[in-house]
């Protein structure tokens, strides 16, 4: 059967005799089933791609004095005459009073259990709901569930298909250990190096998604259950017919699958969250809901899956929680730290970002410490946590360096020495402005001080890039490494639409309110803390340091943000969280006795809705289909009329494609996060400087590179000023400033020194001929 598809005909294969055909009811106007829309206008991605986008408790009895043998009053007579009666009496009167008593726990319990299943079916159902927009807009923007293998690769693009090929590699292997030590012992990624990408790229999730894959398709394949469902797809427009195929049993669709599920179940502790923070289901509601209203500003996992983001990011937000609880009960208990460990290891693993993240919070913690909101105990025993999670973060990711010589590991240490030798050392008057300032000045040099020498003791520069982008961001500061981030629009500085959005679904005016009262009671607290009015000060510090944290917490994530617009993606869902604390009876229990609080938030959600809606209409409105049929065309000629071992290099997001895949070795990659190869990818890049081209071949032979993929595009494309390659190249290699780039001759004629062996309308393949 011939079905008509969006620009392609689908094909279902031959049905076995007696086996019926099934054709989903059409609507009105619409495609057939298994159909493709008609195309959208789309995005024109690089490189050819076409995709529209995202646009209590209980009472303690009173102890009685110990030393007294003797009871007296109307309790010893009720024993005296409890004592007094016969045997059956005794145990008539001991069943009725067990009865009693569970009876009375029953109704507490069931009262307790019901609120407790409500806010986990409600939790459910909002990360069901997530999982379902999630997955409804990828599918919308790729129409991935009608591309062929090739195409779902093309579609990972820049490190997303480099983490993908990881994932690919373990499932194809002959066993799951076979592939593993593969990854471990990686050939391909960096020629002719032998790498273990498990220490360098934070790949567990690839490794835990493919023994889950294998394991799947093994059981079913026992039980003789089909995994997917192939059709072959007629393009039309002359191009060859296509095997798409659908089902958890393809990789690609079991891979984006599991991130979609991870993320409803973030959803799902938002809403848990939110409930309790604020202390009310109502406040999980709003967290949910101004979510899904900010949800272009919250998260990019609809268009973006593979990345490091989609895995870690719900850790967080599961830590947080976990911590919030830790600040709020007076004494801590094993189970909540063992929670916040592991919790911070699931974060750490797949996300080499998380340590900054982690810096900001322990930052805040210790700064809710000095005020006084939280005990120095109390703050040691969430520092050993981080400690443990970080020691074993190192060892999993078998001893990489830039855990251990982070900012994050520099400020744990020198945050608990603080706390172990202030007292001795500034006889600390707890509530003593000056002593404040002493520690907080001591932590930032300490901090600064401690990771220079673990650096400079270790020999680790992997991460003097992040250094170097903070100073771009302060001194105008400008080298090849940091224009290459800075020249990108998500390391700039955030939009200044952004607020503008954030005020128009009413988040960032709510959330200014809460912050607002939170300040309030916070400097009430500091004055009340320096006069020393005790009583008040227990009070408000066992009520408010949560509070205080998260606000701090908020300022952390608005300066990060506004430096690199990519970490609006921690600031957004923070916001949300906060805008949580509308329902606040801590916060706001004055005005709930005069307006009913229920009215009060269902009326700003009411506002919300206004904008919010149209943001999710605007999202649910985005149709289209990857196509890349330039890239396609030079996969299928590697792949065809090159060897296996042919070297390649090339721009970053097209060698992730190449590995992936047609397995040819390449010499560099998109994770930009290592040293060395930094220092690959500008050497690769010298073929969009004005150096001359002999100079160019020498330096790609002594890398082994046997092909050169040319995109004239990225001679010519300029983001914004200062931006095209030749002009990044001109403040590396002022020298040859004024020159004609190299890449502009070699798209002309690359002879003598390089041979043209493919061309079409976005790439060039140059062979480097040995001399």
């Amino acid at each position: 059967m011939v079905v008509p598809s969006r620009g392609r005909n689908k094909e279902s294969p031959p049905l076995k005799p007696g086996q019926q055909q099934q054709q989903q009811q059409q609507s009105p106007g619409a495609s057939p089933s298994r159909g493709r829309r008609p195309h959208s206008p789309g995005r024109q991605g690089s490189g050819g791609a076409r995709a529209m986008r995202k646009g209590g408790g209980g009472r303690r009895g009173a102890r009685g004095d110990p030393r007294g043998p003797y009871r007296e009053g109307p309790a010893a007579d009720g024993e005296r005459d409890v004592l007094g009666r016969g045997p059956l009496s005794l145990l008539r009167l001991c069943g009725e009073r067990l009865r009693v008593f569970i009876v009375d726990r029953k109704a507490f319990i069931s009262k307790a259990d019901s609120n407790i299943w409500l806010t986990f079916f409600l939790a459910v159902f909002a990360g069901v709901l997530h999982w379902c927009h999630i997955t409804t807009l990828f599918e919308n923007d790729r129409h991935f569930s009608h591309l062929s293998t090739l195409e779902r690769e093309m579609a990972f693009r820049t490190e997303m298909g480099l983490y993908y090929s990881y994932f690919k590699t373990i499932i194809e292997a002959p066993s799951f250990w076979s592939g593993v030590g593969a990854i471990m012992n990686d050939k391909l990624t960096e020629y002719p190096l032998v790498i273990n990408t498990l220490q360098r790229f934070n790949l567990y999730p690839e490794v835990v998604l493919a023994s889950w894959y294998r394991t799947y398709t093994t059981v079913m394949d026992f039980l003789g259950v089909p995994t997917k469902t192939c059709w072959t797809v007629n393009r039309g427009k002359g191009l060859s017919p296509v095997e798409s195929c659908e089902g958890l049993g393809d990789p690609a669709s079991f891979y984006v699958a599991v991130i979609f599920l991870l993320n409803g179940f973030m959803m799902s502790l938002f809403f848990i969250y939110g409930t309790y923070l604020s202390g009310s289901r109502l406040g999980g509601l709003v967290t949910v809901l101004c979510f899904f209203f900010n949800h272009g500003e919250c998260t990019r996992v609809m268009w973006t899956p593979p990345l490091r983001e989609s895995f870690s990011y719900p850790f967080l937000v599961l830590q947080m929680l976990i911590l919030t609880y830790i600040l709020r009960i007076p004494s801590i208990n094993t189970g909540s730290l063992i929670a916040l460990c592991v919790s911070n290891i699931f974060f750490m693993l797949p996300w080499q970002f998380a340590q900054f993240v982690l810096l900001t919070q322990i930052a805040s913690l210790f700064a809710v410490c000095i005020m006084g909101y939280i005990d120095s105990s109390k703050l040691q025993k969430i520092l050993s946590a981080h400690m443990v999670s970080l020691m074993v973060c190192f060892i999993l990711m078998f001893g990489n360096s830039m855990l251990l010589t982070s900012y994050y590991a520099a400020s744990l240490v020198v945050i608990s020495g603080i706390l172990e030798w202030s007292p001795k050392i500034l006889k600390r008057r707890k509530r003593e402005v000056y002593v404040w300032v002493i520690e907080a000045c001591a932590w930032l040099f300490g901090t600064v001080t401690l990771k220079y020498l673990t650096s400079l003791v270790f020999g680790i520069a992997d991460d003097a890039h992040i250094g170097n982008i903070l100073k771009s961001k302060f001194i105008g500061y400008k080298d090849f490494d940091t224009l290459m981030y800075t020249c990108a629009a998500e390391f700039d500085f955030m939009e200044k639409e952004t607020p503008v959005r954030y005020t128009k679904t009413l988040l960032l005016p709510v959330v200014l309110v809460v912050f607002g009262v939170i300040i309030k009671r916070a400097i009430k607290y500091i004055l009340g803390s320096l006069s020393h009015t005790g009583r008040y000060e227990k009070e408000e510090r066992f009520n408010h340091g949560e509070l205080v944290f998260h606000a701090l917490q908020l300022l952390a994530y608005s300066v990060l943000a506004i430096l690199i617009m990519r970490l609006k993606l921690f600031l957004t869902p923070h916001l949300c969280i906060m805008a949580s604390l509308v329902c606040s009876k801590q916060l706001f229990g004055w005005l709930f006795y005069k307006v009913q609080p229920k009215t009060l938030v269902f009326a700003i959600l009411a506002l919300m809705t206004i904008e919010g809606s149209a943001n999710l209409r605007t999202q649910w409105n985005i149709m289209g289909e990857f196509s890349n049929l330039p890239q396609e065309e030079l996969l299928e000629w590697i792949q065809v009329n090159t060897r296996q071992d042919a070297v390649f290099a090339g721009a970053m997001p097209t060698m992730a494609s190449v590995k992936l895949s047609t397995l040819r070795p390449i010499v560099n990659h998109p994770h930009y996060e290592d040293a060395g190869l930094r220092a690959r990818t500008k050497v690769v890049y010298s073929m969009y400087s004005r150096k001359p081209a002999s100079q160019v071949k020498r330096d790609l032979i002594k890398l082994g590179v046997n092909y050169y993929i040319l995109e004239e595009s990225l001679c010519v494309s300029r983001k914004k000023p200062g931006c095209s390659m030749p002009e990044i190249w001109d403040v590396e290699d002022p020298a040859n400033r004024g020159k004609i780039p190299l890449c502009t001759l070699m798209s002309k004629d690359s002879r003598p020194y390089f041979i043209t062996v493919f061309e079409n309308s976005n790439y060039r393949v140059l062979k480097i001929p040995k001399e």
